[in-house]
């Protein structure tokens, strides 16, 4: 398992990898997984510990549905690469976890520091447990609610950057995000764009 953060995609130069964070969340996972559903799309969810502990029937619907899992640590801490190793580790392992047995055994594949804070010894355990570091390429601001026009023309415009695409469906209100899916998976399919995961 390699230690270098990956955002390629496994389906070659023109694909997107669709990643979701920050969940599950009981009322924004379930539409993100219909719009979709509804498009034929397959993604990574990086989960947080507790969240996908206290929802695992979100989590397994996640992996029913052929999608995959990730690693986003117990408390989605971004200065976590300023902390001792001891607590990265614990962040890590124990979302690793919590996630694992929400899914009834289904581990996460991959590992994404929040806010993108890795270190050479996060990226390295979380490759002894299996799991890619995860970057991503589009930061599609999602986070900051700033309309899902926004949201669209941010993708769009950012596309050339790389594949590893990067939403949330959960950290408050996600109607805007739900809203964006809905035009740019089409759209993207539209441009000959596949979709992919993470390289493993």
């Amino acid at each position: 398992m390699s230690v270098e953060i990956v955002h390629a995609s496994d389906r070659g130069a023109h694909a997107v990898n669709i990643t979701i964070d920050d969940g599950p969340d009981p009322t924004w996972t379930p539409q993100v997984l219909q719009v979709l559903r509804d498009n034929g799309v397959k993604a990574t969810f990086c989960m947080v510990g507790p969240q996908a502990e206290a929802h695992p029937g979100l989590v397994r619907q996640v992996v029913a549905a052929g999608h995959r899992l990730c690693d986003h640590t117990v408390s989605h801490d971004t200065a976590m690469d300023k902390k001792p190793e001891a607590y990265q580790s614990q962040q890590i392992i124990d979302a690793e976890r919590q996630i694992t047995k929400a899914s009834g055994g289904v581990r996460p594949m991959y590992y994404r520091a929040p806010g993108g804070a890795f270190t050479p010894y996060s990226r390295k355990l979380a490759a002894s447990h299996g799991m890619r570091p995860l970057g991503w390429n589009v930061d599609s601001k999602d986070f900051e609610r700033p309309g899902s026009a926004a949201i669209i023309s941010t993708v769009e415009g950012e596309l050339t950057n790389g594949p590893t695409i990067l939403f949330h469906d959960a950290g408050g209100d996600r109607s805007q995000t739900v809203e964006a899916l809905h035009t740019l998976l089409p759209w993207l399919k539209q441009q000959g764009y596949a979709f992919g995961f993470p390289v493993r």
